[in-house]
């Protein structure tokens, strides 16, 4: 049902992921490596599968809320599913080296 042949979809989606930021850390979602994957259907709908820092992070609530309606305000976007894991656990390791670099780890 999904695919990412879409491209310019798929960069658009990435960069609006690039404009939330974690608020405890000084780095955007993306960069921080807490989007696992981008799914986009042939009809454009979507689905992030997505993770936070921690379990017990504070925006575990929010956060998911505001990715879904910064990507449903993409225009081509149909319909917006996001799903949070901790499969596998998040660490540094998933981090970009613009993250590591930004926050002082590299």
């Amino acid at each position: 049902m999904y695919n990412d042949n879409n491209s310019n979809l798929k960069n658009k989606i990435i960069s609006t992921l690039k404009s939330i930021y974690d608020p405890e850390i000084p780095v955007d979602i993306y960069e921080l490596g807490l989007i696992y994957d981008i799914q986009i259907s042939s009809i454009n709908k979507v689905k992030i599968i997505m993770t936070l820092t921690t379990p017990n992070c504070p925006v575990i609530e929010s956060l998911p809320i505001e990715v879904e309606k910064k990507i449903k305000s993409i225009k081509e976007i149909k319909e917006v599913k996001v799903n949070i894991t901790f499969d596998p656990p998040w660490s540094k390791d998933f981090m970009s080296d613009e993250a590591r670099l930004e926050l002082g780890l590299l």
